[in-house]
This record gives structure tokens, sequence and C-alpha cells, in this order.
């Protein structure tokens, strides 16, 4: 309990007209995980090949939970047993230390409105053992707001353009959070209009675009300073102008998330 205790402290410190594209790092720049020790690659195994590659990313939370994206745990090909994650490496595919899923927590509002409740707390087979490069994250308290126009960041081993290939080492790349009634406008007047809601955080660069996470960042992490804000979930494609990517809010979580991971 004492421990448990703790890590609750821990947790609630610092206080096209396609279809939109899940996941989304373009604009970036070469990191270290040694600066990003809480982020882990989700890696799938291919149903006909056999291979494991990484497809999504993650948060450490606990030893044994990882925070991420419900998609990245869902649809009628997903099966725990071809999920792992990868700590501990700037290297995609390579390096750090493997361990398996054993069962997604999806949030119970996910898939009732669009990608409402995009978040999933997930239950790790065995204990993540922490180092300088494997550290859980810091996440937001239950109903915090972040200011408009507030620099903050995305990282992982995404595609580095919509459609392209991911990136073999970690890539980060700083952006700005977008006024939230400015974001929902702009998706609903898309030609195929999309939901943006209370519990989601809108960034990127307005107008200009160039830099976002891309296909391949969903379940990654949106950093304010050193809190996790935000879990990469859509948007519409890449490093988009005039429609910013969205993130998952993890504000609107926090109480769940403790629930399930404590």
């Amino acid at each position: 309990m004492a421990a448990l205790a703790l890590l609750a402290l821990a947790l609630f410190a610092g206080s096209a007209c396609s279809a939109p594209q899940a996941g989304r790092i373009v604009g970036g720049s070469p990191t270290s995980i040694d600066k990003y020790p809480s982020i882990v690659q989700v890696e799938s195994q291919g149903i006909f090949s056999g291979t494991w590659s990484q497809s999504c990313a993650a948060n450490i939370l606990t030893t044994r939970y990882v925070l991420s994206a419900a998609h990245c745990f869902a649809g009628i090909f997903y099966d725990p047993e071809r999920r792992r994650i990868r700590a501990g490496t700037s290297n995609r595919n390579t390096g750090g230390i493997l361990n398996y899923v054993q069962v997604a927590y999806n949030h119970p509002s996910y898939g009732a409105n669009g990608l409402d409740g995009d978040v999933s707390v997930v239950l790790l087979r065995d204990a993540l053992v922490y180092s300088p490069v494997i550290q859980q994250a810091t996440i937001v308290s239950q109903g915090a707001t972040i200011p408009d126009h507030m620099p903050v960041v995305h990282a992982g081993w995404g595609t580095t353009e919509s459609g392209g290939s991911p990136s073999n080492i970690l890539l980060d790349t700083t952006i700005f959070t977008i006024n939230h009634a400015l974001c929902r406008e702009r998706y609903a007047n898309h030609p195929i209009p999309r939901v943006v809601t209370e519990n989601m955080i809108c960034a990127g660069i307005l107008d200009v675009g160039g830099k976002d996470a891309c296909q391949g960042d969903s379940g990654g992490p949106l950093y304010y300073g050193d809190l996790l804000i935000g879990i990469v979930s859509w948007g519409e494609g890449c490093a988009h102008a005039h429609y910013p990517g969205v993130s998952a809010r993890v504000a609107s979580y926090t109480d769940w998330i403790i629930s399930v991971a404590l």
C-alpha cells in the first residue's frame, strides 16, 4: 500500500477528404529515449507473416501498466497475443526490453461517439524494471486545462509524412495548443464532418502546418513540459495547415486511469 500511495502522488504531480487517419512525427528532429523514458513502442504481430513491427506507442504508468490509444487495442483483428511493448530504446523494432500484453482496458465510452474515449490502460504480463531509460510518466490531474497557444511536444517513431515510411529513430517536434472551439468548428465544416469533443485536445501550427504526429504515433504522448496531457488519436492526414492533429485529453480520464492502473 505504501508503494501505491507513493505512485499515486507521482502520477498526480505537476497539476483531404479521406477518412481521418489515426496516429500521425512530421517535421521532427532526432531525439533520445533518455529524454523521454516513459514512451514505449507498441508492436503488432502480422496475422499471416508472423512478423513483429512497431505500430503504435504507449506511455508507462506503473511497472505493470501503460497508457495508449484504444484504437490500437480494438478492431476485428485485435488479439492481445499479437501485441507487445518495447521499452528503453531510441531505435524502432530493436534494442530495449520486450514485454507482452495481458489485457487492454479500453475506456467504456470508446466507439460511441467517433473517436471519443480513445484511451486504453494496458496491463503487461510482467513488471517493468525502472532504469534511466524506463520511467513512469507524470499525468495531468483530472479536469486540468491547458491554455491556448502553449508549446507542446509529440514524440514517436511514426511516419515522417502522410503515407510515408516510419522513422527508425525516436523523433520529437514542438507544436502549439489550438483553441478548442476553433478546432471543433473546422472539423464540423470538413466535407466529411467530424466530431471534436470536450475530451480532445487540438494541437499544431494553425494555417501553416508542417509539424505533427503521423501514422504509427497513435497512443504516444502529447507533453506540456513534463506532463502527459494528451494521447495521439486522429487527424486529417498529417501536419495539415487547416485541420490540427487531435489527441485524447488525458485530464478527462485521469480518475478512470488511476482506478484501473492502481
